[in-house]
């Protein structure tokens, strides 16, 4: 295999470190590597498996004395936002999937410590044995997502802890020269409270490596949820469609008074109909988006609103019954506030298999099975249910209508996800920005909004298609690109982006991102880590080979 002479001299050295299972340059493996669901895929030249920090280090180190550029991954399932892809073509892929071994779980003080290779399954399975009285905050991500992955990416669960950045402390990172850095109190030998005082002495370095490619982090602390007396699942369905920004305002003042304290979540018709079966293709006589009248006949058929949300109470059962009280009183004018609770929905589960003998209660399953994952996931449990939602728009599933890896299915998913202040009018303001670019490509637009704090709200504006067409990928392209145009014109940037958006979100002059480069240029003069991943690239320091 033909290279440069500076990618060969590295490859050699990582071969002679990891061996051969740990330094791969097999096409199948790259190609394997270079799958998205995203229109545009990037291949890496070799992909390498350190099973250590100090292989890591070996492996920066010779990066840097070769100038041949990595791309560190946790595991790949970054759905949505470009998967295990490099934002751009001839990177090494640095997959630290093999470094997930939990190196602490402290049933006292209720927290993790974890390399970036442990799965959400893994941690929760490890709590659940290990510390009983605690929960794991998860994502919708799948069971093998990575848990440190997230938090890198600044993305968010479903417990009270769904924020995960707030909920992370101390990080050891690798540089791109080498070296060792330890965050917070994490770099004094013995210090007690590494692990539950995230801000040190001096300086606060965290924030530095998430969202950016100034170091690899092979450790970090995760705080987990002391398991509350009382946990009441809600959920309300909203038939009105044009009633979002009213509830909204009346649950602001819930929020705000820490009456509702999940992370509220807030889905359309079209995002609940996509996870429970594929594009209606034969009764939409090929059409797309969706008539409203089919649309409104499927919501119905399914029992689900134009609207539904979900989230959970917990806390004592005195608070739980107030915050209960409070919540219906507030959302009475929207539906009917049901709640939900282990023995409910055992016996709703009864109900349902029994009907299914008789060909009846196929809308109360449809039901049960749009409100299981969530009610698991705010409780901690992680599941793969959500992902099933990527594969709405394939047209010839060919028996992966099960498959757990969008990108086995030919899936087509881009995810963009704006932020805005926690007000009615800001929620309809970005949803009428990105509708008629939905409309005019032709995708439906399934949203969801998450009431991330106590003062803003990250909305998920899901473009799913049929990767196996080139028209229809071309298509989803052209609306992502319009639609993230159009969203940060009107003041509603995203909370995190892909490979496709890297250069939408910067603008050439802003001082921001200056100053971004100063620090790249200072940690990682030759960009050898994740060259274009959110800091601009250094026009100075272009990538070897």
């Amino acid at each position: 295999m033909d290279r440069p002479e500076n990618q060969q001299r590295a490859f050699s050295a990582w071969r002679e470190r990891l061996g051969p299972d740990g330094a791969i340059d097999d096409p199948a493996v790259l190609a394997r590597y270079a799958r998205s669901t995203h229109p545009n895929a990037t291949r890496p030249w070799c992909v390498l498996l350190p099973a250590s920090t100090a292989e890591v280090q070996a492996i920066v180190a010779t990066a840097a004395k070769e100038g041949a550029g990595l791309y560190p991954i946790a595991r790949g399932r970054n759905w949505g936002y470009g998967d295990a892809c490099a934002p751009e073509c001839g990177a090494a892929i640095l997959d630290l999937s093999r470094m997930d071994a939990i190196l602490e779980i402290n049933a006292e003080l209720g927290y993790a410590v974890i390399e970036p290779g442990v799965t959400q399954q893994q941690l929760y399975e490890a709590v659940r044995e290990n510390a009983p009285d605690f929960w794991v905050d998860c994502t919708g991500a799948g069971k093998e997502a990575s848990i440190a992955g997230n938090i890198l990416e600044r993305g968010f669960g479903h417990t009270p802890y769904g924020d995960h950045v707030r909920t992370s402390c101390g990080m050891e990172v690798v540089l791109a020269d080498g070296r060792l850095l330890r965050t917070g109190f994490l770099h004094y030998p013995n210090a007690k409270a590494a692990w539950v005082y995230p801000y040190g002495t001096g300086p606060m370095l965290d924030g530095l490596f998430s969202q950016s490619n100034l170091g690899v982090v092979t450790r970090l602390g995760v705080w987990l949820y002391p398991a509350p007396e009382a946990f009441r699942f809600f959920f309300l369905r909203v038939q009105d469609p044009a009633a979002l920004p009213a509830l909204i305002e009346a649950l602001r003042p819930l929020r705000m008074k820490g009456l509702l304290n999940s992370a509220v979540h807030i889905g359309n018709d079209l995002r609940l109909l996509s996870s429970l079966a594929p594009y209606p293709w034969e009764e939409a006589k090929g059409e797309t988006p969706l008539s409203e009248t089919l649309r409104a006949r499927l919501r119905r058929e399914a029992g689900i609103g134009a609207w539904n949300m979900s989230g959970s109470l917990t806390g004592t059962n005195a608070q739980v019954r107030a915050a209960y009280r409070a919540l219906r009183r507030a959302t009475k004018p929207f539906g009917k506030l049901r709640f939900a609770t282990d023995a409910r929905l055992a016996w709703a589960r009864r109900i349902a298999q029994f009907g299914r003998r008789f060909g009846l209660a196929r809308r109360l399953q449809a039901q049960l099975d749009t409100l299981a994952p969530n009610y698991g996931l705010l409780k901690g449990v992680p599941t793969d249910e959500p992902l099933r939602g990527a594969r709405w728009r394939v047209r010839a599933m060919d028996g992966n209508d099960t498959a757990q890896d969008p990108r086995d299915a030919g899936a087509g998913l881009i995810w963009m996800s704006p932020v805005m202040p926690l007000r009615g009018e800001d929620i309809q303001a970005a949803l009428d920005c990105a509708a008629p670019h939905f409309k005019t490509h032709g995708f439906d637009l399934l949203a969801t909004y998450t009431l991330i704090n106590e003062r803003a709200v990250i909305a998920i504006f899901n473009i799913a298609f049929d990767n196996n067409i080139p028209e229809e990928s071309e298509a989803a392209l052209a609306c992502y690109q319009a639609t993230l145009a159009a969203l940060k014109e009107a003041g509603y940037p995203p909370y995190r982006t892909n490979a496709l958006g890297m250069d939408a979100i910067r603008d050439p002059g802003d001082t921001f991102w200056e100053v971004t480069q100063l620090l790249k240029r200072a940690l990682d003069p030759k960009e050898v880590l994740a060259r274009g991943r959110y800091i601009p690239p250094l026009d100075d320091a272009p990538l070897s080979g």
